[in-house]
């Protein structure tokens, strides 16, 4: 069963790739390019980011009381 499928996959490829007929009709060539450069200069820039303070702190973060009976446990209440 895979070479069969394998066997239908390359076929198909091979059909596509056939079907194609490609004729160049025209030569490619690069553009003309002149570059004539000078001195330039970057913009400048002076950045002053705002004073961060960083630090840590203790706090105690009270959490509620969760009581769970679970059936088998001999805690059922009746």
């Amino acid at each position: 069963m895979k070479n069969l499928v394998k066997g239908l996959v390359a076929g198909a490829i091979g059909l596509g790739i056939a079907g194609c007929d490609v004729d160049q009709t025209k030569e490619g060539e690069m553009p003309d390019v002149d570059i004539n450069t000078s001195g330039g200069q970057l913009p400048e820039f002076n950045v002053t980011g705002p004073e961060v303070s960083v630090g840590t702190e203790n706090t105690v973060v009270q959490t509620p009381t969760i009581d769970v009976d679970l059936p088998g446990d001999g805690k059922e209440k009746k």
